[in-house]
C-alpha cells in the first residue's frame, strides 16, 4: 500500500478522536456534539466550515490556487438506536445508542484527509468535505441538498465510501451502475368483524386474508417481475389479536420492498395494492394500503467509477480493487448521485480480529452489537480521499 506519510504520522491522534466519537454516539439529526467535534477539528486546522445544512451537517472548504473546479467527499456521522454489546474503553456511554455501522470511522477517515489537504494543498481548486447527518433512515443527504448544498458549494462530482466487514483491510470494492437498492416500506390494515373464536361464522376474520397476502405477494416476484430483474418483498411484521378465543377485528401487516430500478418499484407497488384490495374483498374485509418510498437506489456513474477504480488501484494495487456484488441494503448517498456524477465504494474492514478485549460475542458485522470500526483503515481511507481529490482536480474535464 502506498500510504501518505503525514497521514500515518497523525493516525494515533485521529484514532483517539474516532474512539471519542464512538463513545458518544448521537442519532439522526441529533448529532450536535459530533458536529461540534468535527467543526472544531477543521477550524483548528485552518479549514473554514459551514454548519446547519440538514440541521447538524458540517461542510469544510479547502481551497488552493485559482481554479474554479471543485469536488465533494462525504462521510456520514450518525449512530444507530441500538444497545452496544462491547465493554472496551471506548464503548458507547449512551444506552440505546451505538456506532454499529462505522460512521465514526468514516468521519475519522475524512478528518484525517482534511488535515493533510489543509497542510499540503497539492491541488488547484476546491475540496468540499461533507459531513452528513442522518444516514440511518433520516435521509440526511436529501435534507442537505434541500438546504442548498449544491447551490452553496457547486461541485463537479461527489464521492463516498463505506467500510465493509469480511473484506480484507487493504482492499476496495466498487461497481458501475446499481450497487445499493431502493428502500421502501408498506403498511396494510385489514379490517373485519370481531367474534367469539368458537363462532367464526358470526364474524369476519382478517387473519386468513393476511395469510393469503403473505403468500400472494411472492407471486409478484416470481410471476410479474422479469426473472433477470432483482426485487425483494418481505412481510416482517403481523400484528393482530388480543386473546386466544377472540376473532380479531383487524390485522396489521408491515414490511419492506427493495429494488434496483424505479420502474420495477412502480410495478411492485401497483400489484401489491391491487392484490391487497382484491384479497381483502374476497375475504369480506376492508383494506387500508400505505406505501412509503424511502431511499432511491444508489447508482454509480460509469466515468466516475472508472476514475475511482484507477485511483484506488494506485493506492493498493489493481489486484486489490475488487468488483462489488450489489446489496439489497440501502444508502442515502443515492440522493447525491441523482444530482451529481459520482461513485460510492467499499473499503475492507477485516474479519473482526482487530477488536480489543471486551468486544461482544457476535461477529463484527454492520448493525451488530459487537461491531467496531477497524482503526487500521484510517490512514488507508484518508490516503484514498486525498488521492481522489488531488487527481480529480488535476484531470482535465
Amino acid at each position: 500500500m502506498r500510504l501518505i506519510e503525514s497521514i500515518l504520522a497523525d493516525a494515533a491522534a485521529i484514532t483517539t478522536l474516532r474512539r471519542d466519537i464512538h463513545a458518544h454516539p448521537e442519532l439522526c439529526f441529533q448529532e450536535q456534539r459530533t458536529s461540534d467535534v468535527i467543526a472544531k477539528a477543521l477550524t483548528d486546522w485552518g479549514i473554514p466550515v459551514h454548519r446547519g445544512l440538514g440541521k447538524t451537517g458540517v461542510v469544510g472548504i479547502v481551497k488552493n490556487g485559482t481554479s474554479n473546479r471543485a469536488v465533494g467527499l462525504r462521510a456520514d456521522i450518525d449512530a444507530l438506536p441500538m444497545q452496544e454489546g462491547n465493554t472496551f474503553a471506548h464503548a458507547s456511554k449512551h444506552a440505546g445508542k451505538m456506532h454499529a455501522c462505522g460512521h465514526d470511522g468514516h468521519t475519522a477517515m475524512l478528518l484525517a484527509a482534511a488535515k493533510h489537504l489543509s497542510r499540503h494543498r497539492n491541488f488547484d481548486g476546491t475540496v468540499y468535505l461533507v459531513f452528513q447527518p442522518a444516514e440511518e433512515g433520516g435521509g440526511g443527504a436529501r435534507e442537505m441538498i434541500k438546504d442548498g448544498l449544491f447551490n452553496l458549494f457547486p461541485m463537479e462530482a461527489m464521492f463516498g465510501a463505506h467500510n465493509w466487514p469480511g473484506m480484507a483491510v487493504g482492499q476496495f470494492a466498487l461497481k458501475s451502475g446499481p450497487c445499493y437498492a431502493s428502500s421502501n416500506e408498506f403498511k396494510i390494515i385489514l379490517k373485519g368483524k370481531g367474534a367469539h373464536g368458537a363462532m367464526p361464522h358470526l364474524g369476519v376474520d382478517p387473519v386468513p386474508a393476511a395469510a393469503a397476502l403473505v403468500q400472494g405477494f411472492q407471486t409478484i416476484i416470481s410471476r410479474n417481475m422479469k426473472p433477470i430483474d432483482t426485487g425483494v418483498i418481505s412481510v416482517t411484521m403481523i400484528h393482530t389479536g388480543e386473546a386466544t378465543n377472540v376473532i380479531p377485528e383487524s390485522c396489521e401487516m408491515q414490511g419492506t420492498v427493495r429494488t434496483f430500478t424505479t420502474e420495477l418499484l412502480d410495478m411492485i407497488e401497483t400489484r401489491m395494492k391491487a392484490m391487497a384490495e382484491a384479497t381483502a374483498a374476497a375475504y369480506d374485509c376492508s383494506c387500508e394500503f400505505q406505501f412509503h418510498r424511502n431511499y432511491p437506489p444508489t447508482i454509480n456513474h460509469p466515468a466516475e467509477t472508472a476514475f475511482a477504480e484507477k485511483v484506488l488501484g494506485e493506492v493498493v494495487g489493481a489486484e486489490n480493487v475488487l468488483p462489488f456484488e450489489p446489496t439489497m441494503g440501502a444508502e442515502d448517498f443515492s440522493y447525491y448521485l441523482l444530482e451529481k456524477p459520482g461513485c460510492y465504494f467499499m473499503i475492507g474492514n477485516g474479519d473482526g480480529a482487530h477488536r480489543e478485549g471486551g468486544h461482544g460475542l457476535g461477529p463484527c458485522m454492520l448493525h451488530n452489537p459487537a461491531y467496531d470500526f477497524n482503526d487500521d483503515l484510517i490512514p488507508l481511507g484518508a490516503t484514498a480521499w486525498v488521492r481522489i481529490a488531488e487527481q480529480w482536480l488535476a484531470t482535465p474535464r
